[in-house]
């Protein structure tokens, strides 16, 4: 498993209830990354605490529009950025699909990493 190099958009599942599920894969995705797109910097910063990364996190959600997307699209094309949930896998009851669905429309390399699953747990 290397850290990845490549700019991007990263939709990094995150664990459900405990820190300790995060996967080793996450982690690397988190700590190459440049930005993380987060929920809420409270639940976030908790778990970047736990594996020892300062990171600049940029709230995001629902009520972001086309400006704030704008501005993420163009770290995308340069930048490693990591778009997570307060729990499991962004995408799925999470804002993040207008995101997703323009950054493939512009090219940019999107990528999931999974992880913990409540469906399957």
């Amino acid at each position: 498993m290397s850290t990845p190099t490549q700019a991007g958009l990263y939709i990094v599942a995150t664990p459900i209830g405990n820190l300790g599920d995060l996967s080793r894969r996450a982690e690397q995705v988190l700590h190459a990354a440049d930005i993380i797109l987060v929920e809420d910097t409270r639940v976030t910063g908790k778990l970047l605490n736990h594996i020892g990364k300062k990171a600049k996190m940029v709230v995001y959600n629902d009520h972001k529009g086309a400006k704030e997307r704008q501005e993420i699209l163009t770290a995308v094309r340069c930048k490693i950025v990591a778009l997570v949930s307060d729990a499991g896998t962004p995408l799925i009851s999470d804002p993040g699909y207008k995101l997703v669905r323009e950054a493939q429309a512009d090219g940019a390399y999107v990528t999931t990493i999974p992880g913990p699953s409540a469906a399957v747990a």
